[in-house]
C-alpha cells in the first residue's frame, strides 16, 4: 500500500502503474474537508515517489464523485469573502497538486462524476469513461459557480463555447455527449474499463500518447484570438441573460470568471475563479438556491421515512380516466417499472392516453435515452381497457375522471365495491376537497387524494392529500407509489384546493382585480416575468392553465373561503370564459395562440380580448412595477401563512418546495417563506395594510401579525 486513509486507497496495480482507489464510507463518495485535506497530503508523497510511471484514479462505487458534501461546506460560506477566498484557494491547491504530478494520470469514470467530482477528472491528464457516464458541473443549481477549477479547464479542454454551455446549464451530460466535445478521451464497457485505463496510461508512460502536451494546454491561457474571444464571451453573456433576465448571478459570473481569465496562465485564472466563488458564495440567491437544495433533501428524506413504514407491495398500478393525463400518468407510471391498467369508457380517450405515452417514449429514442426495445417493453406495461374486470387486479388505483364531485363520488364509490380487500383508493382531483369525496364511500380510510401537476412527465410535485379519515397505511403506501414514479412528493391535510391550488387563486384574484382597475394585463405579465422571476406570468398562466379550468375552479374555492375568494361580479376570467375563450386549448384567451415552427403554440396579443374586457374594466392606468407585484404576491403569501398556521401544510421546508415543483416559484428567491424572511415579517404586514382596505385577501390573520412584532424567522441562519 502506497498511501491509505479513510477516503481512498493508493496501490500498485500492475508493474509501476498506481491506483488511487477512492472508498469514501457511505453509499456514494463525496469530496469532504478531511478527504480534500487527505488528498492534498497523499498527492504531496506520491508525487515524491520515483517508483510511480503512472496513475489511474478509479471508484470502489457505482459511481466515480458525486461532488463535495454540500452539508459540510455550508458553514464555510458563512465565512467572510476573504476568508472564504483562501479557503477556496487551499482547496484548489489540492487539484493543482493532482495536475502536477510529475507522470501521466487517468481517471477511469464510472457513472457519476458531478460537481468536484467532474473538476477531479479535469485535473487529470486523460478521462476513460464507462457507457453510464453522468457529467457536468451542476454548481449554478445552487447559485454558485464551479470553484475547483472547473471554470479554468474545462473551457481549455473541450473549447469556451461549449464549456459555458456546460457551466452556466448546470445540465449532465452523457457518454456519447462528452466524448463528442473531448471532455472524454475514451468511453468503453463497465467491465473493461479499469484494464483501459492501465493500457492508457502504460503508453503515455512510454512515450506512445503525448499526456504533456494534454497537460500543458490547461496551464496555458485560452487558445482563441481577439476577436473569437469577443464573439464567444458577447454571445454566451447574451444568451445567459435572455434566459436568466438577471435573476441568477451565478451563471453570468461564471462566463465572466472565463472572459476575465482567458488570457492569463493558471495560477491567475485559478486566481480569478477563487475570488469570484467566494463573491457568489455570499449573495442572497447563493442562499436561496443552496435552501432548496436542503429543503428537497428535507422532503425527500421526510417522503422516504413514510415510504419505509409501508405495508402495502404496489406491484400493479391503474389509472382511470384516459386522455392526456390518464396517458401522463400510465407513461410515468411504466416507465419508471410499475405496470399500469388504463382504464376509460370511451376507446378514443384511451387511444389518446396511449398517444401521450408514445409520443413520449418517442421522444426519448429520438435523443437516444432509450432503446426501441426498451420503448416496447414500456409501453407492454400499460394496459389500456374498457373492462372494469381488469382494474381489479391493481393494488392502487388512480381515479382521474371529470372534476366533478358528483361524478367522482360515483365513480369511487362502485370502486370501492368492486376492488378487493387492501386496494388503496386515490382521486387525482386539483380542488375537491377529500373529505367530500370520501364521505361516498364506507372505507374512507383507504383512501387519499394524490394530486398529479400537467405535464406529469415534467413537474416533479405530486401532492399527498390526507382526508380526515385517512389511515397512515394509505399515507405511506400512496408515498411509496409517488416516490416509485420518481415525484416529489408532499403530504398536505385536507381543505379546497389543497396547499398548491388554495394559495394560487388569491395570487389569480390579487391579479383580476388589478385588471379591472384599469392595468394592462400584458404589462403585468412582464412585471411578474421579469421583474419578480415568475416563469410565465398571470395572465399566461390562466391561459396554459385553461380558462374554463380556471373558472371552474374559482367557483369550488369560493365556496370554500366564501370570506376570502367571493366570486366578483366583475371577473375577467369568467367574461372571457362567457365568450368562448378557454386560453391555449382553444387558440384564444387573455392572448391568441398559433403554432410556431416546431408546432408549439406561442402567444400574441389579441385587439379583440381587449376589447372585451373593456367593457368591465376601469380606463387603462399604469401601474408602478412594485405596486403590479404587490397586489400579485401580497395575496398568495397571506394564503401561505394560513396554510401553515392552520397545519394545511407541516413545515416552510414543505410549503416552499410544493410552490417551485408545483408553480415555478422563482427559484432564486427559494420559496415564499424564505422570501418572507428576506424582506422580512413586519414588513410584509406592514405592506399588506396599505392594501387592506382591498378586501380580505389582503389583511393578514392575528398569527401573522404577532409572528411579525416577535420577528420571527422561519429559517435558520445556517438554513433550512
Amino acid at each position: 500500500m502506497l498511501f491509505q486513509s479513510e477516503s481512498f486507497q493508493v496501490a500498485f496495480v500492475k508493474d509501476n502503474i498506481a491506483e488511487f482507489k477512492f472508498c469514501v464510507p457511505g453509499s456514494v463518495n463525496k469530496l469532504s474537508q478531511q478527504t480534500l485535506s487527505d488528498c492534498g497530503a497523499a498527492l504531496k508523497e506520491l508525487a515524491a515517489n520515483k517508483d510511480i510511471k503512472g496513475m489511474i484514479f478509479t471508484s470502489d462505487k457505482d459511481h466515480f464523485i458525486v461532488g463535495a458534501d454540500i452539508f459540510e461546506f455550508l458553514p464555510t460560506f458563512k465565512k467572510s469573502e476573504e476568508e472564504l477566498t483562501q479557503w477556496i484557494k487551499n482547496a484548489t491547491d489540492v487539484f493543482d497538486l493532482l495536475e502536477d504530478l510529475p507522470f501521466p494520470t487517468i481517471s477511469a469514470i464510472n457513472g457519476m462524476a458531478l460537481g468536484g467530482g467532474c473538476e477531479w477528472v479535469l485535473a487529470t491528464d486523460f478521462r476513460v469513461a464507462s457507457e453510464e457516464l453522468k457529467m457536468g458541473l451542476p454548481e449554478v443549481k445552487l447559485g454558485i459557480m464551479p470553484g475547483f477549477g472547473g471554470t479554468v479547464r474545462l473551457p481549455r479542454i473541450i473549447g469556451a463555447d461549449n464549456a459555458m454551455t456546460w457551466i452556466t446549464t448546470g445540465k449532465e451530460h452523457r457518454a456519447k455527449q462528452a466524448l463528442a466535445v473531448g471532455a472524454v478521451d475514451a468511453v468503453v464497457a463497465k467491465d473493461k474499463l479499469v484494464d483501459s485505463a492501465i493500457k492508457m496510461v502504460e503508453l503515455a508512460a512510454n512515450g506512445k500518447l503525448d499526456w504533456q502536451a494534454k497537460r500543458q494546454a490547461k496551464l496555458d491561457p485560452l487558445a482563441m484570438n481577439q476577436m473569437e474571444q469577443g464573439m464567444s464571451f458577447a454571445t454566451a453573456q447574451g444568451m445567459v441573460f435572455g434566459k436568466t433576465k438577471g435573476h441568477y448571478p451565478s451563471p453570468l459570473m461564471a462566463v465572466a470568471t472565463i472572459k476575465a481569465a482567458a488570457n492569463h496562465g493558471r495560477a491567475e485564472a485559478m486566481a480569478i475563479e477563487n475570488m469570484n466563488f467566494a463573491k457568489l458564495a455570499k449573495t442572497d440567491e447563493a442562499a436561496a438556491q443552496v435552501g432548496i437544495f436542503l429543503a428537497d433533501q428535507f422532503i425527500k428524506s421526510k417522503a422516504r421515512k413514510l415510504a419505509k413504514n409501508s405495508s402495502t407491495d404496489i406491484k400493479q398500478a391503474a389509472v382511470l380516466g384516459a386522455g392526456i393525463m390518464g396517458g401522463g400518468i400510465a407513461y410515468q407510471s411504466a416507465y419508471k417499472g410499475t405496470p399500469i391498467i388504463m382504464k376509460d369508457i370511451n376507446q378514443a380517450a384511451l387511444d389518446l392516453g396511449m398517444q401521450e405515452a408514445s409520443k413520449l417514449l418517442g421522444n426519448k429514442v429520438q435523443r437516444g435515452h432509450m432503446k426501441l426495445e426498451q420503448m416496447v417493453a414500456t409501453l407492454g406495461a400499460i394496459k389500456p381497457t374498457l373492462t372494469d374486470d381488469d382494474v381489479k387486479k391493481a393494488d392502487i388505483i388512480v381515479e382521474a375522471v371529470v372534476e366533478n364531485p358528483k361524478i367522482k363520488q360515483a365513480v369511487l364509490s362502485q370502486l370501492e365495491k368492486d376492488m378487493p380487500e387492501g386496494t388503496v383508493l386515490t382521486s387525482n382531483t386539483s380542488t375537491i376537497r377529500i373529505d367530500e369525496l370520501a364521505s361516498a364511500l364506507e372505507k374512507p380510510e383507504n383512501f387519499c387524494g394524490m394530486h398529479f401537476f400537467n405535464p406529469v412527465h415534467r413537474m416533479p410535485l405530486v401532492e399527498i392529500i390526507r382526508g380526515e379519515k385517512t389511515s397512515d397505511e394509505t399515507i405511506n403506501a400512496v408515498v411509496d407509489y409517488a416516490l416509485k414514479l420518481g415525484k416529489s412528493p408532499i403530504v398536505v391535510n385536507d381543505c379546497p384546493g389543497f396547499f398548491v391550488n388554495r394559495v394560487l387563486f388569491p395570487y389569480f384574484a390579487g391579479f383580476n382585480q388589478l385588471v379591472v382597475e384599469g392595468a394592462d394585463f400584458a404589462k403585468a405579465d412582464k412585471v411578474m416575468e421579469n421583474v419578480f422571476g415568475w416563469p410565465m406570468g398571470p395572465a399566461y398562466l390562466l391561459d396554459v392553465v385553461g380558462l374554463d379550468t380556471a373558472n371552474h375552479c374559482t367557483g369550488v374555492m369560493a365556496d370554500g373561503f366564501p370570506e376570502r375568494m367571493a366570486e366578483q361580479e366583475k371577473d375577467p376570467v369568467a367574461l372571457l370564459v362567457k365568450e368562448g375563450r378557454f386560453g391555449q386549448k382553444n387558440g384564444k384567451g387573455f392572448y391568441q395562440y398559433a403554432p410556431d415552427r416546431k408546432g408549439k403554440p406561442k402567444k400574441a396579443k389579441d385587439a379583440d380580448a381587449i376589447e372585451l374586457l373593456s367593457a368591465i374594466c376601469d380606463a387603462p392606468k399604469e401601474f408602478s412595477k412594485e405596486e403590479v407585484i404587490d397586489r400579485c404576491m401580497i395575496p398568495m403569501l397571506n394564503e401561505v401563512l394560513l396554510c401553515l398556521q392552520e397545519n394545511i401544510v407541516a413545515s416552510p421546508q414543505e410549503a416552499d418546495m410544493a410552490l417551485i415543483y408545483g408553480l415555478g416559484f422563482p427559484p432564486f428567491r427559494g420559496g415564499a417563506f424564505r422570501y418572507l424572511d428576506q424582506i422580512g415579517l413586519a414588513n410584509f404586514v406592514a405592506k399588506a395594510d396599505q392594501y387592506a382596505h382591498l378586501g380580505a385577501i389582503y389583511q393578514v390573520s392575528d398569527i401573522t401579525r404577532q409572528w411579525a412584532e416577535e420577528g420571527r424567522q422561519f429559517y435558520s441562519v445556517e438554513g433550512a
